[in-house]
């Protein structure tokens, strides 16, 4: 097994999507709570004019992290060799060190505009783990997969989710991307207790993670939106998360309805107020 190397350039701290919505109160002054940004590279990779040359200006100045929407990890096609090309010529334009993608499929002779579940079976963790090495291949850097928000069980399944995700870290030799709000999705779209899922979670494949609002459209089920703000129960199983997992470089996800920039502040804030809680802990037991 190839030995995972260790991410250059990985942010710290707390995080905000970069968004260029946001691109004028940011140039304006970028609040102290945000310590890095985050970045989906298919809205920004051969885009010109003063779109790119606002992005240069901040990183150049903040560390950055790319987050890919359209790859496709659990699908049949082949993977997209010429964006991963373009992929890999953008982080190192911009000196990003980490790659993060979803443990999902999005295309079928085509993209599908969704994230879909894999189903959890031997066959799949092999074809998945085969796409995750390539991509690294071709990045020449190992990359962090994103436990996905479900709201339809795959077809067919041979383990849970924790035990799948598991197999493919381990099968692919990479990095886990946490994302503690689509925990907590699924522990109610599907009646599971989110502490034993973060409990069964490799911490020490853990690299990045995230937070994020939702849209609750009936008492089972919510939709992942990143539409509104982090409710208490997401705070506190971020808090739990870094109990039981360490702490690591989390961002809010807005996505939609976005707020002045202070009011999405003021939530980093309390993401790092978190992080300054735990590192207290740890300093004192050491």
């Amino acid at each position: 097994m190839r030995r995972r190397q260790e991410i250059t350039g990985l942010p710290s701290g707390a995080g905000l999507g970069f968004r260029r919505d946001l691109l004028a109160e940011l140039q304006a002054g970028v609040p102290p709570a945000i310590e890095f940004f985050e970045l989906a590279p298919e809205n920004w990779i051969d885009m010109g004019g003063r779109f790119a040359r606002g992005l240069r200006q901040f990183t150049e100045r903040y560390p950055f992290v790319c987050h890919g929407l359209s790859l496709s990890l659990g699908g049949q096609a082949p993977l997209d060799a010429i964006l991963l090309g373009k992929i890999k010529a953008f982080m190192r334009q911009h000196g990003m060190g980490l790659y993060t993608e979803h443990l999902s499929y999005c295309s079928d002779h085509g993209h599908l505009y969704d994230l879909l579940p894999i189903p959890a079976t031997e066959e799949a963790v092999r074809h998945v783990a085969a796409r995750i090495r390539q991509t690294q291949d071709i990045l020449e850097t190992h990359i962090a997969i994103e436990n996905a928000s479900y709201y339809v069980a795959a077809p067919i399944s041979e383990m849970g989710e924790a035990e799948f995700i598991n197999a493919v870290l381990e099968e692919a030799d990479c990095w886990l991307h946490l994302d503690v709000n689509n925990v907590y999705v699924n522990s109610v779209n599907f009646a599971f207790d989110p502490v034993e899922f973060l409990r069964a979670m490799p911490a020490e494949r853990i690299v990045y993670m995230h937070t994020a609002g939702h849209y609750r459209e009936a008492e089972d089920l919510i939709v992942d939106s990143h539409g509104a703000a982090v409710i208490d129960p997401v705070w506190q199983l971020l808090d739990t998360a870094y109990a039981l997992c360490g702490v690591h470089p989390t961002l809010l996800e807005r996505d939609y309805n976005i707020p002045p920039l202070a009011e999405l502040a003021a939530e980093v804030g309390r993401i790092a107020a978190l992080q300054g809680k735990h590192h207290a802990v740890e300093r004192a037991a050491a």
